[in-house]
Formats: C-alpha cells, structure tokens, sequence
C-alpha cells in the first residue's frame, strides 16, 4: 500500500493534474527546507530553486518567486503593485495566506495572495525546483508552467546580491 501524500502536497498535485502540465513531484526523507537543501537533492544548481517570499503590500499578501542564489527585493515588488507600505509576511501570516508552513510554500494554489510575481531569472532554466507543499517534497516543473500555473508576472524583483555556498556575492 502506497502512503498517501499530505493533504497540502495533494492540493499542488491536484492542480497539476487538473492543467495536464508534466511536472515532477519528489519526496525527500531528509528534507529539503532551504534552497540550499533543495538544490542537493535535486541535484541542480542554486539558481534553479525557487524560493517563495511572502509580503505583506499594503495589508495584502504577495507572492515574489525568487531564484534560490537571490534576495527578494521588497522595495521592487511594492512598487509592481502600487503599494506604498511592504514587510516580510510573520509566520502566522505566510501559513494564513498560503494554506503553507514557511519553508514549504508552493508557488500554487494561492486563492488569498493577491499577486504573484516572478522573477525573469527563472525564464533561462530548461526545468526550476520550487516548494510542493511541506519541506520534504520539492517539485520539478518548466518555468513557463510555473508561470501560467501559479498566475505570475515576471519581473525584476532580486536585489543585487547572489548567493552561493560561502554566502553574498554582489553582482
């Protein structure tokens, strides 16, 4: 008998089945709760992860992807949507927002965020690596798909910084 898959990681499966889009959904025992974890079970570079940053603009939840060798830039994503006040979502927010524990937010289904931007970094990779729902299962899916899927703009929403092992590099 198979286990069944977590009631959050069913409902991302569950759009990608309802779309028809060929994608990957993995389950890692050790977990891959950082970018940095991903990439190694995934078996990809940095710059593939997708990290899910939730604001808050303006008192609306916003949904930023973001290339896991990046920084999110909240100044960038307040301005794509006109809001003149922005903060990094609490805990308790990200969880309200995204039916999703911090560290295991997928990009979709996100029926209360507002928005969703993407940053155009992504667009260049063949396949990216973002959140399935818990810390343990990561999916596999084209930028493009992801695009369309979670609803996203893509954009410059990256500070200048880039990340690998040994921490910031500036660009």
């Amino acid at each position: 008998m198979v286990a069944a898959w977590p009631e959050q990681v069913e409902r991302v499966s569950s759009v990608l089945r309802n779309a028809g889009v060929d994608a990957r959904v993995q389950e890692f025992s050790d977990g891959t709760p950082t970018a940095a974890d991903a990439a190694a079970a995934a078996g990809c570079g940095l710059d593939q992860i997708v990290k899910s940053l939730v604001v808050i603009c303006d008192g609306r939840p916003v949904v930023a992807l973001v290339p896991g060798d990046r920084r999110g830039d909240t100044a960038k994503v307040a301005a794509a949507v006109e809001a003149s006040s922005v903060r990094v979502a609490k805990p308790r927010e990200v969880e309200e927002a995204t039916g999703f524990e911090p560290g295991a937010v997928a990009p979709f289904p996100l029926p209360k965020v507002s928005a969703v931007l993407m940053e155009r970094e992504l667009l260049q990779h063949e396949i990216v690596w973002a959140g399935a729902g818990s810390t343990r299962h990561i999916l596999g899916i084209a930028p493009q798909d992801l695009m369309r899927l979670a609803r996203a703009r893509p954009m410059d929403v990256v500070t200048e910084q880039t990340y690998d092992s040994s921490g910031p590099k500036e660009s």
